[in-house]
């Protein structure tokens, strides 16, 4: 089916996991994928559409997020009993929230380093996220709020502006959908609180070029865990 010259417009200005996720649920309201239906792998759907299997992911997650499909641990993807009409799909895209992170972040972790002050409230939040057995709902406040908090220690108001646009990001569905999945794997959080005691110690400690490094593998890991990489 042929799009409009207004359609058209409209699709190319959207973002590439938005394109994808409207082009499945075009799809599926128009009988491709049925209610109740497995959709392709995300391999298959990245290869048949062009895009990388990113954005198919993302797709997914959004249409999730919308109840157009659902999730079957070890099962794949179904097309929902009763889809809505149309997706909701207006969330800032997770491979570019990390992808800004990773510019963003190492530099804040380099200049709170220069600073080299303990914080209570990082330390706190840190805390929080060791707690056993894990809620991934404070888990996930908690992490959010963490990152923020580090820009906090740089004393440096317009970071810290930056650091709550980002934050407010991190709080959308869409990014809770696929960082929940990625945290859910036994172990995962355990490790992402080591990497933020290390990238925490070594501002504390001073030392502005671990706590960059730590910041930038910390960010990579959680690419690579939200198979967003």
């Amino acid at each position: 089916m042929a799009l409009s010259e207004e359609q058209t417009s409209r699709f190319r200005a959207l973002q590439r996991y938005e394109q994808v996720a409207e082009r499945l649920a075009a799809e599926i309201r128009s009988g491709v994928y049925a209610p109740g239906s497995r959709l392709p792998s995300e391999r298959e759907l990245a290869r048949v559409l062009e895009v990388s299997r990113a954005s198919v992911r993302e797709a997914i997650g959004a249409l999730q997020v919308s109840g157009v499909v659902e999730t079957r641990p070890g099962s794949g993807t179904f097309v929902a009993a009763r889809p809505p009409s149309s997706p909701q799909g207006h969330d800032a895209s997770p491979s570019a929230v990390l992808e800004a992170r990773a510019q963003l972040e190492p530099a804040v972790a380099r200049l709170a380093a220069l600073r080299a002050q303990r914080d209570p409230a990082a330390e706190n939040l840190m805390a929080a996220m060791e707690a056993e057995p894990v809620d991934f709902a404070v888990w996930n406040t908690s992490d959010r709020l963490f990152h923020r908090q580090l820009a906090a220690m740089t004393g440096n108001p317009v970071l810290l502006a930056f650091a709550d646009h980002v934050a407010s990001l991190m709080d959308q569905p869409l990014w809770q959908r696929l960082r929940d999945d990625s945290i859910a794997v036994a172990g995962r959080t355990r490790l992402h609180v080591a990497e933020h005691r290390m990238i925490y110690e070594a501002i504390v400690a001073g030392d502005a070029e671990a706590a960059a490094f730590y910041s930038l593998q910390h960010i990579n890991r959680v690419r690579a865990y939200m198979e967003l990489s």
